[in-house]
This record gives structure tokens, C-alpha cells and sequence, in this order.
């Protein structure tokens, strides 16, 4: 509940909403995020199946800015990975499918959504499968490179 989640972590988070999706082996999603005032923090989790979980810093002045930390998150070990406002996130599905769960502190606003491509070679993610089994959204195709991102603060 939100009092043990405040204690255990430190941090005084209230979650609006919670997300949940379905995907295939191979599906990668992100990197995404909200910008300025938009910029959620997330709390995720897998129902079902395994990801490679993915946050990157994009936090101007951070003293990680630019790092990017993985975790496989699964049914079976029932881990949770928090995202802080202002990181990037992404996952791809390692099993055959799995069931992505997330809560959110801030509603998504479309206007305000920003990302970065999954293969930007300042990032250098390790995302576990073969580029040529990777499945991606029209919209993913299409984000921008981290230098991009960083020369637009």
C-alpha cells in the first residue's frame, strides 16, 4: 500500500494510475518518458512471462546523467523496479509473452512525451536478443538519438 511503499523507499509518491500491457517475445518498447512538468515516476512490475527492464538518467546536472540501469524482472521472482521522474524507460519481452504491469504518479500527456532510440550507440544497452528478433512500434522507429536529447536541454 502507499504508506509501506512511502516508508520502505523514502519517497512521499502518490500513483494516479495504473497500466497494464501484453506482449510477445521480441517486443521492445521505449525508450519513452515525460518531459518537464509532465515527467511521471513509475513503479513496474511482470504478471506474467519475463522483460529486460531498461531506466535511463536524462536528469540535467545528474551525476549519472546518460546511465542507464537493467533489470530482468519476472513472474517467478517477483521484483519491482522503480523508475524516477525524468529517466527514460523502456523493456523487451524475453519469454514467449509476458504481462507488463506499472503504476504512474502523473496522467500521460501526449504533448509531452520524448524518446530515445533503443540501439543509441552513446547508450550502448545490452538488450539481450538479436537486433533481428526485436519487434517495434511504428512510433519507436522513429525516436531520436541521445545526443539529440542532450543538446536540447
Amino acid at each position: 500500500n502507499q504508506r509501506d511503499f512511502a516508508a520502505a523507499s523514502g519517497l512521499d509518491i502518490v500513483f494516479v494510475q495504473d497500466n497494464q500491457s501484453r506482449s510477445s517475445k521480441g517486443v521492445l518498447r521505449g525508450l519513452h518518458m515525460q518531459k518537464g512538468d509532465a515527467a511521471q515516476a513509475k513503479l513496474v512490475r511482470v504478471l506474467e512471462g519475463a522483460v529486460l527492464d531498461i531506466a535511463v538518467d536524462l536528469r540535467k546536472g545528474s551525476p549519472s546523467f546518460g546511465q542507464h540501469y537493467a533489470i530482468e524482472l519476472t513472474a517467478d521472482n517477483h521484483k519491482q523496479f522503480f523508475v524516477p521522474a525524468g529517466f527514460a524507460h523502456g523493456f523487451v519481452v524475453l519469454s514467449e509473452a509476458a504481462t507488463f504491469f506499472y503504476k504512474v504518479d502523473k496522467f500521460y500527456q501526449p504533448g509531452n512525451e520524448v524518446g530515445i532510440m533503443y540501439n543509441d550507440k552513446d547508450l550502448n544497452i545490452d538488450w539481450k536478443l538479436p537486433t533481428s528478433e526485436l519487434i517495434f512500434s511504428e512510433k519507436d522507429k522513429t525516436l531520436g538519438s541521445f545526443a539529440e536529447y542532450a543538446a536540447s536541454l
